[in-house]
């Protein structure tokens, strides 16, 4: 069966400052394209499979050069809406030492920005798919884009597709007056397959995470305190969902602990961890380990213990690349996993 995988949310134009500087010592900027929904799409392309990115885009030079970079990467742009003003754009801060990275975001009145319900044909669009990725990002813009998202979770669960969210909280980006918890719960009761952190799953279920203290990659964790964590959050979230989290120690900016674990049927499974020594960039992790959970759910079906080190493998080489986007391929991600001499452990 060829799958064939839709993400749906915004791209953005990202303005780095060169090396270390602050954005307040620069005049110049790298610019770059990214945005989680995009991180995840330009993932799957490179993993091999068919990848298609939905937005809207304003008609200009900017949308221009950005779809040039997404077809370039092989991800397909046909239904893609146009319309609205202008792309959005975030300037990054790279961390330093002790430093952490700053976001500045710029995106109010962006085309996504303003998209409402009814300007994308989803039946359309989903047509063939085999899959639906949307992220918490899109719905804390606006209640419009949550309508739209909704929309297009309807489809896809009416086509019969197996959707997935990165719940994605950006607490700078919900000022539209209504809380999270209660626009995400709607559109999360129709999503088959959850990712991300326990502070994100707290803002949406209300469950107190377990804090990750890891400082090597051999250090034990408190697996008990993650189950009951899992098993209170899949009581409220409706208990036949599979969760993935991520758990992340940062020591400084170029050391990381990175590891996760994945939740389904009652039974909790914990992938390799790794300690990374390095760090290149982190912007898009989250996408990479989202991507890298979509292809390991898809290739290693019934094995959740094979798809969630695919994930957390994919994730830790992101750390490793510049830029918003993860240009490893399936076999590296592959090779990296085959590199463990440890296992998975369940409960």
């Amino acid at each position: 069966m060829e799958h064939r995988i839709v993400t749906f949310g915004e791209v953005l134009l990202r303005l780095t400052p060169p090396g270390y500087l602050k954005l307040s010592q620069t005049n110049m900027f790298a610019a770059t394209f990214g945005g989680s929904e995009t991180n995840c799409a330009v993932s799957l392309a490179h993993f091999g499979l068919k990848s298609e990115f939905v937005t809207r885009f304003p008609k200009n030079d900017i949308a221009d050069a950005c779809l040039a970079e997404l077809r370039s990467h092989g991800i397909e742009t046909g239904n893609i809406a146009f319309g609205g003003e202008r792309l959005g754009l975030y300037y990054y801060e790279n961390p330093a030492a002790q430093r952490v990275s700053k976001v500045v975001y710029d995106r109010a009145n962006s085309s996504f920005a303003t998209l409402k319900p009814g300007m994308i044909d989803w039946t359309h669009v989903l047509k063939g798919a085999t899959w639906l990725h949307w992220s918490g990002i899109g719905p804390g813009l606006s209640q419009d884009i949550a309508d739209a998202t909704l929309e297009a979770i309807r489809a896809a669960k009416q086509a019969g597709l197996t959707v997935s969210c990165d719940l994605n909280y950006r607490k700078n980006l919900w000022q539209y007056g209504k809380p999270a918890q209660d626009v995400m719960r709607p559109l999360l009761e129709l999503t088959d397959v959850l990712f991300g952190t326990g502070s994100e799953y707290k803002v949406v279920y209300g469950v107190e995470p377990v804090v990750f203290k890891a400082r090597s990659a051999d250090e034990a964790i408190d697996l008990d305190r993650y189950q009951r964590f899992f098993e209170e959050t899949n009581a409220k979230a409706g208990g036949d969902k599979k969760l993935f989290l991520a758990l992340r120690n940062t020591l400084d900016a170029n050391h990381h602990v990175f590891t996760g674990l994945v939740y389904s049927g009652g039974k909790m499974i914990k992938a390799r961890t790794h300690a990374i020594e390095h760090v290149v960039d982190c912007v898009g992790v989250g996408d990479a380990f989202a991507a890298g959970m979509i292809y390991g759910l898809i290739h290693y079906t019934g094995d959740d213990a094979s798809a969630l080190e695919f994930a957390v493998a994919a994730g830790t080489l992101k750390n490793t690349i510049y830029g918003d986007f993860n240009l490893v391929t399936a076999e590296e991600v592959k090779a990296l996993m085959k590199s463990s001499d440890g296992e998975n452990i369940s409960r």
